[in-house]
């Protein structure tokens, strides 16, 4: 049962991840004012950060989805997501109302105040899915259990 729901946990995160990124991927632009939008890097990095995000969101999405390195798929979502929820209770805290950007957009929004908690929710959610796929080792339907034979 535990491999079955670990596929599924895989699945739902990986599928976030490869929508997250594919909607910032064509627009790095809109994906730095996002990072940008925060106020929590220099801008240097913050472009830096704008740029990549995008791939690496689509790359950790591909490994979860194809069961391939599972395990340092969910260490690195884990740790992006760690990093986003940091993001938005800081931005919330300060007073900035931002949209995340999480699926493209960012930069200004009236309404954010309301939407952080469903962000923080959203977010913490996917963080216990990923922690989740690291715990569980093997799933169903995962390229690992080819590649990596028990």
């Amino acid at each position: 049962m535990r491999g079955w729901l670990g596929l599924l946990a895989r699945l739902v995160v990986g599928g976030v991840w490869l929508y997250a990124g594919w909607l910032k991927f064509g627009d790095p632009a809109a994906s730095t004012t996002a990072v940008r939008a925060y106020q929590l890097l220099p801008l240097d990095v913050a472009d830096a950060v704008g740029r990549v995000l995008p791939a690496v969101e689509i790359g950790v999405g591909l490994l979860l989805v194809a069961g391939l390195l599972s395990r340092v798929a969910a260490v690195v979502s884990a740790l992006l997501l760690v990093g986003f929820v940091v993001g938005i209770v800081s931005v919330w805290l300060r007073g900035i109302p931002i949209d995340c950007g999480c699926f493209g957009g960012g930069g200004y929004d009236p309404d954010a105040f309301s939407q952080y908690p469903w962000e923080i929710a959203r977010d913490v959610g996917l963080l216990l899915a990923s922690a989740f796929v690291l715990v569980v080792r093997r799933t169903r339907l995962a390229l690992d259990n080819v590649v990596f034979p028990a």
